[in-house]
């Protein structure tokens, strides 16, 4: 067998260094930046920390929007143009005025919590992981506080015009002012929770779970599920909130799949 010349040598060497680079970009995004060896212990006073700091903003933010809580409530009483609300127990105002702010720091507050998650899982991502969280995040924040707006300008009035034209001519709206916020504030994170779909279609893309072929194959099942979801997620039985937010939930997901088909999904 005759011995391969320095050429063939070279040659050889060349193809594998280029085989070599080719493949270092995805080793390159495989691997976790700075990987530092914590103890148990290590971890669970890191998440320790990250809570204690999360409870602070929550708290503070509580009573911060404890201060203009009257602002709040009045804002959220306008799409109930037309009815009065009633105090049927004593202090049931205090106590919707805690709720109220609760929800409403709750909400102010979740940028921070959510960053403080981000900073506790960080460490142990690959930079491939990490190109991610941007999109994904901004994505989740925009896609919540949309929910919030589409409840806010169009399911709670749809909701609440149906129950007092329904009613007019025989009863006068006269209402609890704490079962109104009790639907108004659940109304609300219900659809922000439920405008989270296309995030989650998009993680199960990248993550190679679903393709948007097969996402797309089942959409007799969304249909179904579109219909269950909103009656589950309306604390109302009306046909015009459930049809709203069930219309919204199929529109997001196909919206859902036309990003992961962008992607390459």
């Amino acid at each position: 067998m005759t011995p391969p010349s320095d050429l063939e040598t070279l040659d050889n060497q060349t193809i594998v260094s280029s085989a070599d680079r080719a493949e270092e970009p995805d080793s390159f995004l495989d691997e976790v930046p700075a990987d530092v060896e914590m103890s148990l212990f290590d971890h669970l006073e890191e998440l320790r920390r990250r809570i204690f700091y999360s409870l602070i903003a929550v708290f503070v933010c509580i009573v911060g929007c404890f201060f203009v809580v009257k602002r709040i409530v009045e804002l959220l009483e306008v799409p109930a143009q037309g009815v009065k609300f009633l105090q049927l127990s004593p202090g049931e105002y205090f106590f919707v005025s805690l709720k109220v702010a609760g929800y409403s720091g709750l909400v102010i507050a979740s940028p921070f919590i959510l960053y403080q998650i981000i900073m506790f899982v960080l460490p142990g991502l690959t930079r491939r992981e990490r190109r991610l969280i941007g999109p994904v995040v901004l994505g989740s924040s925009i896609l919540f506080f949309a929910g919030l707006a589409f409840a806010y300008i169009a399911l709670i009035p749809a909701a609440l015009n149906f129950f007092i034209t329904y009613g007019a001519d025989v009863v006068e709206q006269l209402w609890s002012i704490d079962r109104y916020f009790e639907f108004v504030l659940l109304l609300l994170f219900s659809t922000g929770l439920a405008f989270q779909i296309p995030i989650v279609q998009v993680l199960l893309g990248l993550l190679g779970i679903v393709s948007s072929q097969q996402m797309l194959a089942g959409w007799r099942f969304v249909l179904l599920g579109a219909a269950v979801l909103g009656a589950v997620l309306t604390p109302s039985t009306d046909p015009v909130t459930q049809s709203l937010l069930g219309g919204a939930v199929l529109f997001l997901y196909f919206g859902g799949i036309g990003m992961v088909k962008a992607i390459g999904r």
